[in-house]
């Protein structure tokens, strides 16, 4: 037992010894969120973006059908889009904490109402692939770009370590509904116009043409952000080593090994993205659109209220547990979607699991930006969900092939399965490395 207790303690060691504790604001009073003016303004760019982003997705690919471009044309504008957001997001996010977050931001912005101009004035294929490469465009009203780490970041400096969960699980929740309020009042514009004479492709474009409106809102927003957002302000006179690559340097350790785990964790995720789901009940239960939409409404809005209880039981169990012990139901109760006998009973298990399923998302964010150097925050949030996108997109395709060989309940068991090893492997490997308010809580 003594044998074990050192191993552990070893390992503890080879952890911490990466990156120094970073330097966070002090506990704030009784607990309670507070943001400051530069906290203020990252939630509220985080809403504008997010409203954007649903507010291009319902008409984007409608848009285009219109301009004139094939299905085929539209399928290969969108990987570009996606790929192109890959590498630029790469290179913004492991950049910014050298260069600046705030210059970041701006030319993200900046590339955001890029794209929005382009996409409006022209329908030449070739233009739109160069506007879809080098531009923010979000083809799914997901966070998309290099906002969202960077923005992470920023509020990981300006908040108390004891806030930092609660804070980016209400980060996450407002995000979710401007999305969805933004997709609302898209539809809701486009049918307006066209109900008052403007032609189907014009009404398209008048919202294509507010995207690019948002790109200038959140210049102006970005440019309000204090020097505090900045790495310089917290670490002072820290001797930054010269910048990497990737912009990592004492935790690159860490930071790749998350990343690997992390994309694993969203390789499972991809075999039951949503709009398989949605395909799977059809062919097992026959159930209509409006239901589904009625199933998937509500376990949206369960799985964001969940995102807010996360930071309750994370300061008393602390991150990882929080994240490992709350995914593992989660992702029993999705295996059992498909034994259930009766179409009611399958949709309670999923709402139910959908209940529990985003707790895992706030304290994931919190604990990589918690056990990272301050200078490497930026690049390591980056990092890690580009990993994320780039493990997603190889298992919806394999989802298909098992569901045209009628092995419906294979995806299921596979990302059930999956998920069970990516959360026993993170508890396994990451347990002793505790994040400050963690270590500061067991030695006080």
């Amino acid at each position: 037992m003594r044998g074990g207790a050192r191993e552990r303690g070893r390992e503890g060691e080879k952890l911490s010894r990466a990156p120094p504790l970073p330097i966070s604001p002090s506990p704030s009073p009784n607990n309670a969120m507070t943001l400051t003016t530069d906290g203020k303004l990252l939630f509220a760019t985080r809403i504008a973006r997010l409203f954007a982003y649903g507010f291009l997705s319902i008409i984007l690919v409608l848009y285009l059908a219109q301009v004139g471009l094939s299905g085929a044309e539209i399928g290969a504008l969108l990987t570009l889009t996606l790929l192109g957001d890959a590498v630029i997001s790469l290179w913004i996010t492991t950049s910014a904490d050298h260069i600046g977050r705030r210059k970041m931001l701006l030319l993200g912005a900046g590339l955001m109402l890029f794209a929005g101009i382009a996409f409006a004035l022209t329908g030449n294929i070739v233009l739109l692939a160069v506007a879809a490469i080098i531009g923010v465009i979000s083809p799914g009203g997901g966070e998309i770009g290099p906002f969202l780490s960077i923005e992470q970041a920023a509020l990981a400096h300006i908040v108390p370590n004891d806030q930092r969960t609660r804070v980016f699980a209400w980060y996450n929740l407002v995000g979710s509904f401007a999305t969805a309020t933004g997709a609302l009042v898209s539809g809701a514009l486009a049918q307006f116009l066209q109900a008052t004479g403007f032609a189907a492709l014009d009404s398209y474009r008048v919202i294509v043409i507010g995207y690019a409106l948002f790109g200038i809102l959140l210049a102006l927003m970005f440019a309000r952000l204090s020097p505090r957002v900045e790495v310089e302000t917290f670490v002072g006179a820290f001797n930054k080593t010269p910048l990497p690559s990737f912009g990592l340097h004492r935790s690159r350790g860490i930071v790749l090994k998350l990343s690997a785990l992390f994309a694993l964790d969203a390789f499972a995720g991809g075999f039951i993205v949503q709009s398989l789901i949605a395909y799977w009940f059809q062919i097992r239960w026959g159930v209509e659109p409006a239901l589904l939409g009625a199933i998937f409404f509500g376990g949206n809005i369960l799985a964001g209220i969940s995102a807010l209880s996360a930071a309750r039981i994370a300061a008393r169990v602390g991150l990882i547990n929080t994240m490992v012990w709350t995914h593992i139901p989660s992702n029993i109760l999705l295996m059992l979607v498909p034994l259930m006998p009766t179409l009611p009973f399958a949709i309670l298990v999923l709402l139910v699991r959908y209940s529990i399923s985003q707790m895992d998302v706030p304290t994931r964010q919190s604990y990589t930006m918690a056990v990272v150097a301050p200078d490497e925050r930026s690049a390591a949030s980056g990092i890690t969900t580009i990993a994320r996108s780039l493990g997603a997109a190889w298992s919806p395709a394999l989802t298909g092939a098992l569901l045209s060989a009628s092995l419906l309940t294979a995806p299921f068991f596979l990302a059930g399965g999956l998920k069970i090893i990516y959360d026993l492997t993170l508890w396994r490997s990451f347990r002793a490395l505790k994040p400050p308010e963690e270590r500061m809580k067991a030695e006080g």
